[in-house]
């Protein structure tokens, strides 16, 4: 387990959408320069927990600390000003613009005479591209031409336009080829090489195993394991996402609410 204070650190978050209780009691920690995976079953509450961090949905109970400080994140404005960049799924790129226009939509530079500055624009994306060693054919070209490891590499490259200290990823190598997910795989190298705390959601185990240093579990709502990536194996894994015993075929009970 990592030295040292978290950057990220939840302490008893719970979470309730009307009769469902989609949180209970969950701690969670990310720390600088290090990939902490996010894993567990359809519905364990890991596309709850991450918008509770991006301040999609503000948690009902519990602790937000960012930095050793207690913060309120009660909107996507306050996680992003904490430094706090979410990539989701679904990616948001517009498959008629080209990259730079990608990169900078919704906050676009202007020049002196309020025209967009494309020249500054197309420099920083650039400079962002390199800096991540983002493999792209050109800045101007539009995002439909490019692959699916390549248009994940853009969504990820935009969220580092704000200077953040920590991004989540959901599912980034979710119906990639295998090259593109080694694309993808590398680019979160790179991103904790940088310093930065990484959050990845996935279902794909052996892609967590290439990149994670510490594997968190979620089931049906609750925090069942912080496992250090080194120091486990697929099938720990699986017996905490599933609740299995060790040495025993049936799941393990859950506690009544």
């Amino acid at each position: 387990m990592p030295d040292g204070a978290p950057l990220l650190e939840l302490r008893g978050v719970s979470k309730r959408f009307g009769a469902v209780q989609a949180l209970t009691d969950v701690d969670f920690a990310a720390h600088a320069g290090r990939v902490t995976a996010l894993v567990g079953d359809n519905g364990a509450g890991k596309s709850t927990l991450i918008k509770t961090i991006a301040g999609i949905n503000p948690m009902d109970e519990g602790e937000y600390r960012f930095d050793g400080k207690p913060v309120q994140v009660n909107s996507p404005q306050a996680a992003t000003s904490l430094g706090i960049a979410t990539v989701y799924q679904d990616l948001a790129l517009c498959d008629n613009l080209d990259v730079v226009a990608n990169l900078w939509l919704g906050r676009e530079e202007l020049g002196a005479v309020r025209l967009l500055d494309e020249t500054d624009m197309e420099q920083e994306a650039s400079r962002v591209l390199k800096r991540l060693a983002v493999r792209i054919p050109s800045v101007r070209t539009q995002v439909a031409s490019l692959s699916g490891g390549q248009r994940q590499s853009v969504a990820i490259s935009r969220s580092m336009l704000g200077e953040p200290r920590m991004v989540i990823l959901d599912e980034p190598t979710a119906a990639l080829g295998v090259a593109q997910t080694a694309q993808v795989l590398e680019l979160i190298r790179t991103l904790r090489e940088h310093g930065l705390a990484v959050v990845v959601i996935s279902h794909n185990l052996a892609d967590v195993f290439q990149v994670a240093d510490t594997i968190v579990v979620l089931r049906l709502g609750r925090q069942v394991g912080v496992l250090d990536a080194k120091q486990t194996n697929s099938e720990e894994v699986v017996a905490a996402i599933t609740g299995a015993r060790a040495g025993d075929e049936q799941a393990a009970e859950v506690s009544e609410q």
